[in-house]
């Protein structure tokens, strides 16, 4: 009951991402919506690059770490965090004037969210491995209904993009502060050898794999810089459009790619770790079962459903744009994520994190080689995105080696089924839902094909378990 709590936990994350992106495409205007987007992707991007080489540390050490120990790791990991926290403040603060395309009080407020999304996603992470799945699942979702309600009260008061930024800005220090308050961590003095030790212990694996992380990521914001530079004001609503199309389809895959290494990357570490290699392997393919087929369906969902949600919901000035680039976002999220968190796990278990590193800055390098020529010569957004998801597949092609060895393989009869459901749903785009029954129709099969790929592959069941064919 407790995973299927944090996966319901997950649905819930989406469906309030989706929820607020489209709530602050009506209430601001295109621009102000196009501010608050690229603000939002450089925050995300600072709070990822200063914070998140603690954070996979911190998984891959304390996952496995017996008690004393633990608490000496998640001592010098809020010290290591401090420290991040400080110098962001400090170098960000000096820098974020000079970026042209947001204004300087925009991107104090940017700044600021980075930290705070950067400090409460690491005390979240060390209540997950410190065996508090429910109570983590719990701390996602009130801060999801937090940043829901206060960016969308704030922008429907003031009508800007700090307004909407400041709203999450409390969202997420309100999380910290709860989190805190719940699950209050007593944290000790170490020795500074001890500390100095841990940290470059956090550093040597965790920097790479946080410059990885930070390559990835900056491959959807390098994007929506060459199409926003491209387009400008000459074309402010389909540069909302497309920058709708590209938020609403990355948060939905990269929460729930995530949600579903909460649930299970602990104990894959730990069977890597203290089991056999049989047991990695089984606990390593039990995960790719859910990841690969959860974004198979989560894929066709947001294809079958993106127009009816867009017809619904998003304003008919950006309309047009959004309808154009909403399935070509979908696919490069799908690849985007199955590159950067798929084909890692075997990676980050044997720590290889310069081999991450390559893979991420090939990633970088080649969907830029296509996307500002693309942008240049037709300075039409769906085809930049057709362009990133060729790239990407190429770049997947390359990087399976260390899967493939690993050993660990899915069960193809699932994925295939998955693929078959995936592409049923998918086809609901073409069914104009002419009535809200027709719609409601539309739902409940869906639901359907997705409750019984569910019962078939047994994903929350504990690893090695739920191996049998289907």
């Amino acid at each position: 009951m407790t995973r299927l709590f944090a996966l319901a936990g997950v649905v819930y994350q989406s469906a309030a991402a989706i929820i607020l992106i489209f709530l602050l495409g009506r209430v601001l205007s295109p621009l102000a919506y196009a501010t608050f987007s690229l603000t939002l992707a450089a925050s995300q991007l600072l709070s990822v690059l200063m914070f998140e080489w603690l954070q996979l540390a911190g998984v891959r050490f304390l996952a496995a770490a017996v008690r004393d120990d633990a608490e000496r790791l998640r001592s010098s990991l809020f010290a290591a965090a401090l420290a991040s926290a400080l110098a962001l403040l400090v170098i960000g603060g000096l820098v974020v004037s000079f970026v042209p395309p947001i204004a300087a009080s925009v991107g104090y407020v940017g700044l600021a969210l980075a930290v705070a999304q950067g400090a409460t996603d690491l005390h979240f992470m060390v209540v997950r491995v410190s065996h508090r799945l429910g109570a983590a699942a719990f701390l996602l979702i009130l801060r999801a209904t937090l940043m829901v309600g206060g960016a969308t009260a704030a922008a429907w008061f003031h009508g800007t993009a700090d307004a909407a930024l400041l709203g999450m800005l409390g969202a997420q220090l309100a999380s910290l502060i709860a989190g805190q308050w719940l699950h209050p961590y007593a944290l000790r003095k170490v020795a500074r050898s001890d500390l100095l030790r841990d940290w470059s212990g956090f550093a040597h694996y965790g920097m790479l794999a946080a410059g990885a992380s930070v390559l990835h990521l900056s491959v959807p914001v390098s994007m929506r810089f060459v199409v926003v530079s491209g387009l400008g004001a000459n074309a402010p609503a389909v540069t909302a459009g497309f920058s709708m199309a590209i938020d609403l389809l990355q948060r939905p895959f990269a929460v729930l790619v995530a949600a579903i290494h909460t649930v299970n990357y602990p104990e894959v570490v730990h069977q890597y770790e203290r089991g056999s290699a049989a047991d990695a392997r089984s606990a390593v393919a039990h995960l790719l079962d859910f990841i690969i087929c959860a974004t198979l369906v989560m894929l066709g969902g947001l294809i079958g459903f993106l127009p009816d949600a867009g017809q619904l919901f998003v304003p008919a000035s950006i309309l047009p744009g959004f309808l154009q680039t909403s399935a070509a976002a979908a696919c490069f999220y799908f690849m985007h994520c199955h590159l950067q968190s798929t084909l890692a796990i075997a990676p980050h278990l044997t720590k290889s994190a310069v081999r991450l590193v390559v893979v991420a800055l090939c990633q970088l390098l080649l969907v830029l080689a296509v996307a500002v020529p693309t942008q240049a010569i037709t300075g039409i957004p769906t085809f930049v995105l057709t362009g990133a998801i060729l790239a990407t597949a190429i770049v997947i092609v390359l990087a399976a080696g260390p899967m493939i060895r690993f050993g660990a393989t899915p069960r193809w009869s699932l994925v295939a089924a998955s693929v078959a459901g995936a592409a049923i749903i998918g086809a609901f785009s073409a069914v104009p839902s002419t009535s809200a029954i027709w719609l409601g129709a539309k739902i409940v099969a869906a639901t359907a094909i997705v409750a019984l790929l569910a019962w078939r592959g047994r994903f929350l069941e504990a690893p090695g378990t739920s191996r049998a064919d289907v």
